[in-house]
């Protein structure tokens, strides 16, 4: 088959043939019809996220859509290595294998499930959210950002904080139901401060990181309320991503002087059976009125002329 094929972990993906997968038992065959170029795709594909098995060559792609052999519609996630979903046949394992909504064309659902499943797993099952909390989002202007912020609303936020660097999109997230925006574009004490007035006004209580590294040691410095009686008893902190960086400095007092309570949100931080169960209410979700999404697709073939390009708040997916 053709497919998009990892030979070296400081290079692109090349486009050529690859064994055809054959399923074994609680598999499914797939013939993919669209899979997206998220962030862990890349990640994997060079070798630095931690799910990296160090292997190659490799079919990159952890998900996408496409048919089952009985022409079923379906979202999946890739099962075995070395099938990805960048190819034109996949493996899918039973439990990760759901009917799309006949609302969803393949390429929107390739697109949206990615992003859109990080925050929505993040609230209902690792913060364990309830409508009428506030949320802050530490790069709410990136994709999963703008759609976390979405998500958020979606769910029944009181109050919905946006942090992100680019300022055209900080105005758009506005329009998509952020109550207020933090630009990340200033000094440390200046970032603070601000973070610091959201939370003693307002009070914060679950914070979505997409970012890590220095926006959240602002953030964390502003959450440690020195002689201060909290204004959040619990603010659950859940790390999604680390764009921003891999590692922070964290002082004991932050987590002895807070209601802080750091969790993370991804495989192996997420039972399965919370990530099906987000998966689908997602779908259903996004079926029932569709969330503001930019999406662009290319053909497979020419992964090497797409792989590099940024995203540019456009999520791209890939068709055989």
């Amino acid at each position: 088959m053709n497919a998009a094929v990892v030979r070296a972990f400081d290079a692109p993906p090349s486009y050529s043939t690859f064994a055809d997968p054959v399923p074994q038992p609680g598999e499914s065959l797939v013939e993919v019809t669209a899979a997206g170029l998220h962030p862990i795709v890349k990640a994997l594909a060079a070798g630095t996220h931690y799910g990296s098995t160090g292997e190659l060559p490799f079919v990159p792609g952890v998900d996408g859509a496409g048919r089952l052999e009985d022409g079923t519609r379906v979202f999946f996630g890739a099962g075995r290595s070395p099938f990805g979903t960048f190819a034109e046949r996949s493996l899918a394992p039973g439990w990760m294998c759901l009917p799309l909504p006949a609302e969803l064309d393949d390429a929107t659902a390739a697109a949206i499930a990615n992003p859109g499943m990080s925050s929505w797993v993040a609230l209902t099952g690792r913060a364990k959210f309830t409508a009428g909390e506030s949320v802050l989002i530490l790069g709410a202007t990136g994709v999963a950002g703008k759609m976390s912020v979405q998500i958020a609303r979606r769910l029944g936020a009181r109050r919905i904080i946006a942090a992100g660097r680019n300022p055209q999109a900080l105005e758009l997230l506005q329009s998509l139901g952020a109550d207020q925006t933090i630009s990340l574009e200033q000094d440390h004490a200046a970032l603070v401060a601000a973070f610091r007035r959201e939370y003693a006004e307002a009070g914060i209580d679950v914070v979505l990181d997409y970012l890590w590294g220095q926006p959240a040691e602002s953030l964390l410095e502003a959450i440690a309320q020195r002689g201060q009686r909290p204004k959040s008893p619990r603010v659950r902190y859940i790390q999604i991503g680390s764009a921003a960086g891999s590692d922070i400095a964290l002082p004991a007092a932050t987590l002895r002087s807070s209601g802080l309570e750091l969790l993370g949100s991804g495989m192996g931080s997420a039972s399965l059976p919370q990530i099906v169960q987000a998966l689908a209410e997602f779908f259903q979700a996004a079926a029932q009125q569709p969330f503001h999404f930019q999406v662009k697709t290319a053909p497979l073939k020419e992964i090497e002329k797409f792989w590099n390009i940024p995203e540019q708040g456009t999520r791209l997916v890939f068709q055989p």
